[in-house]
């Protein structure tokens, strides 16, 4: 371990005595991230928005327009995964998706008047989702740190682990 801890690493006797759901750090990520997507499903219901059409809205409303390649980037998702709800959301008005005309292998998704109109709407749900969970905006600066320092580890074992079940 790089950081010093108050807490001593346990001493296992047996391998079983890391196999216990108490001790294993995946759980309560696991737990927290179902229960915040099921959080925010009423609040984005009121939307028509799924929680990943969203995500992609978010990363819409900060840049207007963008390639396929560029929202997978930023979301850690594959065109594979984006591309269906891309097009969901362009059947819902949206977004709008062309071909660049630099590029016709690159589809850049581009937000439509509705898709603007939207932002509005979407603009109270981080304080409701803040308000519904009881998190202060000091919870949200203890929290967030240790997540991105989480998911920075991570990442570099995506390349070389196989596809997830």
């Amino acid at each position: 371990m790089s950081r010093k801890s108050s807490k001593k690493m346990p001493v296992a006797t047996e391998a079983s005595d890391f196999l216990r759901l108490d001790d294993q750090i995946c759980f309560p990520i696991y737990l927290a991230a179902r229960l915040v997507v099921n959080a925010y499903r009423p609040l984005l219901e009121g939307l028509g928005l799924t929680y990943p059409q969203y995500l992609v809205m978010l990363v819409l409303w900060e840049h207007d327009s963008i390639s396929v390649s560029a929202l997978g980037e930023r979301l850690h998702l594959d065109s594979g995964t984006l591309t269906p709800m891309l097009k969901r959301l362009e059947k819902m008005e949206l977004i709008q998706r062309r071909r660049s005309g630099d590029d016709d292998r690159v589809v850049e998704n581009e937000l439509t008047a509705a898709g603007r109109a939207l932002k509005r709407k979407a603009a109270k749900i981080p304080v409701q989702m803040m308000c519904n969970a009881q998190l202060e905006m000091r919870d949200i600066a203890a929290i967030r740190p240790v997540m991105d320092d989480l998911i920075r580890r991570l990442l570099p074992l995506q390349s070389s682990a196989g596809p997830s079940e």
